[in-house]
């Protein structure tokens, strides 16, 4: 079959452009995910274990509030994900908006817990989703707040502290994205090859950043080949990390760009994201758990019980309460 718009597109770019590849390393990266979080007797025992010794904050009534308000919009969220799930049967119609919807989950949860992490003032909450990102490393990620594989992060670009990370993560576990996730162990190996392949790519991006800074121009080089440049690149390169939500957020990308014409054109995929909107779902809906897990702990005695009940009687959703019941 002619693909009269994919052979536009290749007259633009300078590689090949691959639709089975994108699609496939989209779907198959949640669907590693799904299998290292789908036994719900386990993780609701990991969790548990995790925050067992939270201690409960002093009251501090406005990073409460907050934190319930981005607890709601996660469940919101993860409404509009279970009712495209449910409710639309040609899932090719609405994969982007899935993966955005996935996506603001996540961060909305994040948001939630990052807040219940303070104790009396969030200084480094951000939009700015770089920020973001640097601030869940080094509050969740550092303090070992949440479960694996959400806990995985490289917390330097320096390129060969990270890939060395990367190989004792790996060990011998050799699976990549390129064929479907079957068991925990491919799963184990597509989550450490979708961190490797996103370290490349915030790599790549940082670079291209720093050689537009006046100091680096200062240098009068166009590389990193001399002792200053390399020195000057990694002063920066060591304060930026990959984390889930860096993940989160370049797999968001593909709802954006080029990408997502891969989701909905050419071959028929109508199983395959049939699965994957399955798995959008119950990932976020483990991260939430967690989330709302460690906030029950932080936020006012008595205050999440009040907000379920609010939430039950108020609530114009029809996703299950239980959602946002803590472990």
């Amino acid at each position: 079959m002619t693909q009269w718009l994919l052979g536009r597109l290749q007259e633009l770019s300078s590689e090949p452009l691959q639709p089975h590849f994108a699609l496939q390393g989209a779907t198959n990266w949640l669907r590693a995910l799904a299998i290292l979080t789908d036994n719900e007797t386990n993780i609701s025992s990991q969790i548990q274990e995790l925050y067992a010794n939270t201690q409960r904050r002093v009251n501090c009534r406005s990073l409460d509030t907050l934190a319930f308000e981005n607890i709601h919009f996660a469940f919101q969220n993860i409404a509009s994900l279970n009712a495209l799930n449910n409710d639309v049967e040609f899932k090719h119609d609405i994969c982007n908006s899935a993966i955005i919807c996935w996506h603001d989950s996540i961060v909305f949860s994040a948001k939630a817990m990052i807040l219940s992490f303070y104790e009396d003032e969030a200084t480094n909450l951000h939009d700015d989703l770089t920020l973001l990102s640097k601030t869940w490393q080094d509050v969740i990620i550092d303090n070992k707040l949440i479960i694996f594989p959400f806990s995985l992060s490289v917390p330097t670009l320096v390129k060969k502290e990270a890939e060395a990370l990367i190989k004792n993560y790996r060990g011998s576990n050799s699976y990549a994205l390129d064929y479907p996730v079957k068991n925990e162990k491919m799963a184990l190996g597509g989550v450490y090859s979708y961190l490797n392949g996103t370290l490349g790519y915030e790599l790549w991006k940082k670079e291209a950043s720093i050689k537009e800074t006046d100091d680096f121009k200062s240098l009068g080089v166009d590389n990193f080949r001399t002792n200053k440049a390399k020195q000057y690149r990694d002063s920066i390169l060591s304060k930026s990390c990959v984390n889930f939500l860096v993940q989160a957020e370049r797999f968001r990308g593909k709802s954006n760009y080029r990408d997502s014409l891969f989701l909905s054109y050419g071959e028929n995929n109508s199983e395959l994201l049939d699965l994957f909107i399955t798995d959008l779902l119950s990932v976020s809906k483990v991260f939430l758990k967690c989330a709302v897990s460690y906030c029950s702990r932080r936020v006012e005695s008595g205050t999440w019980d009040s907000f379920l009940s609010d939430i039950e009687e108020n609530t114009c959703l029809t996703e299950e309460i239980k959602t946002i019941e803590p472990y």
